[in-house]
């Protein structure tokens, strides 16, 4: 701005040398051409500094995890979400961040807790945290009193450091590689959805619609609801979710039971699209199993259940 102020300065004292000329022939094509280069002058200088302001390049962040190790991570902390899931900040350095391709998860070791074989305990977990953010890194945990990695990491306090490994790839997503879909999630399998839903339509090129189908015991057992809500008033046009209760209330307005074939023909896209088309499933293995043919451990398996019975194809559904 003080350039523009000066350059104002300038045209008046050209204006004043111009009117008090004695005895010349008055012409304003001079007063005008040099004024017009000094507004053009300051307009371009203003612009260019606005300009300046307001693209600083991004900050480049280099990845807090190692794919062939595990590295140690400490707890930021604990936000608890309902009766037996919370929500774990771990800290991660200045300058850096998980950087997980989308999707992938990381495993999570229980040092203190050894296998048949004798090694440490390890299990996959799907970050919520965007991938670029930096200095922490969250997870969703349930407590499974069978599962003893996610006791131990419910027994963790701020503070304490527990060992992760990544990431581990799953499914590797394509800007717009699909016009339609289908996410169908119970449970803490929320997690690798949410993954891909925050990736996606954060970007403003996204065109693919989503729906997701997200079954629950309870409306108390319902994660990231208000984060899933949130999206859909954000993005209206490409999302939309479809809660689903086993054991609803009586105030309960949305469907009730299992995700079944009337609710999956009803909200997610028919498998005629055929390319055009994909369908994600993840929660606990009987509700895979029954929407999708069991896991062959880390591998896909054979396509079955519901989705094979509707005419879905292998190339269309992927089990997280």
């Amino acid at each position: 701005m003080s350039f523009i102020r000066a350059t104002s300065r300038v045209a008046r004292s050209v204006t004043r040398f111009y009117s008090t000329e004695a005895g010349a022939k008055t012409s304003n094509l001079p007063l005008y051409l040099v004024g017009t280069g000094l507004v053009a002058a300051g307009a371009y200088a203003y612009t260019t500094f606005a300009k300046s302001e307001s693209e600083k390049p991004k900050k480049v962040l280099t990845s807090a995890l190692d794919h062939q190790r595990f590295v140690d991570i400490k707890l930021k902390r604990v936000e608890p979400y309902n009766h037996n899931t919370s929500v774990f900040v771990f800290e991660l350095p200045e300058g850096q961040a998980s950087l997980l391709p989308i999707a992938s998860c990381v495993f999570l070791k229980a040092e203190d807790l050894k296998d048949a074989s004798g090694k440490p305990m390890a299990r996959p977990y799907t970050p919520i945290s965007p991938s670029d953010l930096e200095g922490e890194l969250s997870f969703i945990i349930k407590k499974y009193e069978t599962g003893n990695v996610s006791k131990y990491i419910h027994s963790l306090s701020p503070g304490d450091t527990v060992a992760v490994k990544g990431p581990s790839p799953k499914w590797s997503w394509k800007m717009n590689e699909f016009d339609e879909v289908g996410l169908i999630a119970g449970g803490t399998g929320i997690a690798p959805m949410y993954q891909v839903l925050q990736h996606a339509l954060a970007d403003k090129d996204n065109k693919t619609k989503f729906k997701l189908l997200f079954a629950n015991i309870s409306e108390v057992d319902i994660l990231l609801r208000e984060e899933l809500n949130a999206m859909k008033k954000k993005y209206p046009n490409t999302f939309d979710v479809v809660y689903v209760l086993d054991k609803p209330s009586e105030k309960w307005k949305g469907p009730s039971g299992y995700i079944n074939s009337d609710l999956i023909k009803q909200h997610i896209a028919p498998p005629s699209l055929g390319d055009k088309v994909k369908v994600f499933v993840c929660g606990p293995p009987p509700q895979v199993g029954a929407i999708a043919g069991k896991k062959a451990g880390r591998e896909q398996g054979e396509l079955g259940g519901i989705l094979k019975e509707l005419g879905y194809t292998e190339n269309q559904v992927y089990k997280f």
